[in-house]
C-alpha cells in the first residue's frame, strides 16, 4: 500500500510504499477512502503538537473508509461496515489498522468525504460550546476564525443552540460563508479596533477562539461579566497571555479545550457527543462544508491551504474509491 510518512520533523511528508498492516487483537483494518486535514497535522509534522509519535509515522488524525479485516479475538464493526475513524495518526494511507474503539459506523447517506472531516471539527465545537462553555439560548457567541475548519462548525452549532452568533472572519467571502452557516452578524478580522466594534455590538457572553493572538485579547476585553472564553487553538502562531486581574474583576472563565484528550480521560463524553452529532447530521440539521477535495498525491497542496488559512470549512484528501 501507499502511505504518506513524516520521516524528519519540520520536513514535508513523503509518499512511501509500505507493507499492508495486519490488525492486532483489539484492532480493525480499514480500507481508507478519504482523510480530513487539520491544523494539528501541521503542528505534528513540526513536532510542536501536544502528542508526539516515533519517527517515521503516517500523519492524518481522522479518516473514513470500510472495515476489511478484524484482529484475532476482536469484537468490533463487522467487515464491510462503513466507518469514520479518529485515531490521532495513520489516516493518510490506503489502509490503516486502528483500535476498534476509535471507529464509529456512519450512515449510508453520509459520504466518505463528509465523514472524513466530520468528527474533530464538529466534535470540538459541540463539546466546547455545550459541555464546557455552557452556552445558553439567547446568549451572544463570538466565533473567531469563523470560516475555518472548526470555526464554521461553531457558528453552525451555536445557531442550533439558539445563540446570537457573531462570526469574525477575514474578507467578505469568508463572512458570507459564516452567514450561510447561521451567523446573524459578522465582523472582518482585520477590523482596526476589534474590541470597540464588539463593545458597540453589545459585548459577548461566550468566545470560541481557535486563533489566539491579538484577537483573543480584543475579545477578552469585550466579554461581559460572567462570560466564558474557550481556547481551541492558536492558528495565528501567538499564544495569548491572560491578565488574571481582568478575570477577577469581571468574573470571567478561560477554558482550554483539546478534543482528542477526551478519548483518554472521558471517552464516554466524547462518544455521547458524537452520537448526538451523527444523529443531527442524519436529520439534516448540519451542513458540513468541504471547500477542497484533493487527490491523494496533492497532500502538500492541502497542507499549504491550511498553513496560509486559505481554506474554508474542511480540506479533505480523497484516497481511493470503495
Amino acid at each position: 500500500m501507499q502511505a504518506w510518512q513524516i520521516e524528519t520533523l519540520g520536513a514535508e511528508p513523503v509518499l512511501r510504499d509500505l507493507p499492508l498492516p495486519v490488525p492486532a487483537k483489539g484492532q480493525a483494518r480499514v480500507r481508507i477512502a478519504a482523510a480530513g486535514l487539520n491544523f494539528a497535522d501541521l503542528l505534528m509534522a513540526k513536532g510542536s503538537y501536544q502528542e508526539r509519535h516515533p519517527l517515521p509515522f503516517t500523519p492524518g488524525l481522522e479518516c473514513a473508509g470500510v472495515v476489511d479485516a478484524l484482529g484475532p479475538d476482536t469484537t468490533g464493526p463487522a467487515v464491510g461496515t462503513r466507518v469514520a475513524c479518529f485515531a490521532g495518526v495513520g489516516g493518510l494511507a490506503e489502509f490503516g489498522a486502528f483500535p476498534v474503539e476509535t471507529l464509529t459506523p456512519i450512515p449510508d447517506t453520509m459520504s466518505f468525504e463528509t465523514a472524513a472531516g466530520f468528527q474533530i471539527a464538529y466534535g470540538t465545537s459541540h463539546l466546547a460550546l455545550g459541555h464546557l462553555g455552557r452556552l445558553r439560548a439567547g446568549e451572544t457567541l463570538l466565533v473567531l476564525g469563523a470560516a475555518g475548519g472548526v470555526g464554521l462548525t461553531a457558528v453552525e452549532i451555536g445557531a442550533l443552540m439558539g445563540a446570537r452568533v457573531i462570526a469574525c472572519a477575514r474578507g467578505e467571502e469568508k463572512q458570507a460563508i459564516a452567514r450561510a452557516a447561521g451567523a446573524q452578524e459578522t465582523l472582518d478580522s482585520e477590523t482596526a479596533d476589534l474590541k470597540a466594534a464588539l463593545r458597540a455590538m453589545g459585548g459577548v457572553d461566550v468566545v470560541y477562539d481557535p486563533v489566539g493572538g491579538a484577537a483573543f485579547d480584543a475579545a477578552l476585553r469585550a466579554t461581559r461579566p460572567g462570560g466564558r472564553l474557550l481556547t481551541i487553538g492558536f492558528a495565528s502562531g501567538e499564544v495569548p497571555q491572560v491578565p488574571a486581574n481582568l478575570l477577577l474583576v469581571k468574573n470571567l472563565s478561560v477554558i482550554g479545550m483539546w478534543w482528542g484528550g477526551y478519548a483518554k480521560f472521558a471517552p464516554h463524553i466524547l462518544q455521547d457527543s458524537l452520537s448526538t452529532l451523527f444523529a443531527w447530521q442524519a436529520a439534516g440539521k448540519l451542513r458540513p462544508h468541504v471547500s477542497h477535495l484533493l487527490p491523494f498525491a496533492e497532500l502538500a497542496v492541502g497542507l499549504e491551504l491550511l498553513r496560509n488559512r486559505r481554506a474554508t470549512g474542511k480540506v479533505v484528501i480523497g484516497i481511493q474509491q470503495q
